[in-house]
């Protein structure tokens, strides 16, 4: 139950991240709803872990491995959001894959 509340809560701010990134980046074009949507979902993981250890939910100590878990993550997770950029409801989901991240990154036993 602990894993999956640290999963939950990295998803959740990435997809919000990435969704305003979205919205912001569509005064300016295609090319830049993409960059706003890294943007949005990397400062939105740097968010969750600094919030995942100040709420004493995550090791401290492994806070940097679970931060570039969660970044691999989205990196696997931007070709399939961008293929789909019409659809805020995929990229958020596609965002799930930065909380598997999370807990890749820094070992399961992270989550407290």
């Amino acid at each position: 139950m602990r894993q999956l509340r640290v999963i939950l809560v990295t998803w959740a701010l990435a997809g919000l991240g990435a969704g305003l990134g979205i919205g912001l980046g569509r005064w300016f074009g295609r090319q830049a709803v993409f960059l706003g949507a890294m943007v949005g979902a990397t400062l939105a993981i740097l968010y969750a872990m600094k919030l995942l250890v100040s709420i004493h939910w995550f090791d401290g100590d492994r806070r940097r491995g679970g931060t570039i878990g969660a970044l691999c993550g989205l990196a696997l997770a931007a070709p399939l959001a961008s293929m789909n950029l019409d659809s805020p409801v995929l990229v958020v989901l596609v965002a799930s894959i930065t909380g598997v991240g999370v807990l890749a990154g820094a070992g399961w036993r992270a989550a407290r």
